[in-house]
């Protein structure tokens, strides 16, 4: 059965932000491994993420994003336990 190409698209985002949070893990320990607090990682890491993005898509998309992630915080979508490796 064939995918609808939406679904495909669906996929190949999951599979990639999969990989994204591998990739900021790894970092994240590393950092912490070298003596960085986590609240400067955290800030490097928004600074670094919300150049990035405002360089791509432009302010809205950076605002959209803070708002979306607000909204995350809010609804407890971080508090699962995290491990990193």
């Amino acid at each position: 059965m064939a995918q609808a190409p939406t679904d495909l698209d669906e996929l190949i985002a999951r599979e990639k932000k999969l990989a994204a949070i591998e990739y900021q893990n790894e970092v994240w320990a590393d950092g912490i491994s070298e003596g960085i607090e986590p609240e400067i990682l955290a800030e490097a890491a928004f600074a670094t993420a919300l150049t990035e993005l405002i360089r791509e898509a432009g302010d809205e998309a950076a605002l959209a994003l803070i708002e979306k992630m607000r909204e995350q915080i809010i609804s407890g979508e971080f508090l699962a336990d995290r491990t990193l490796q």
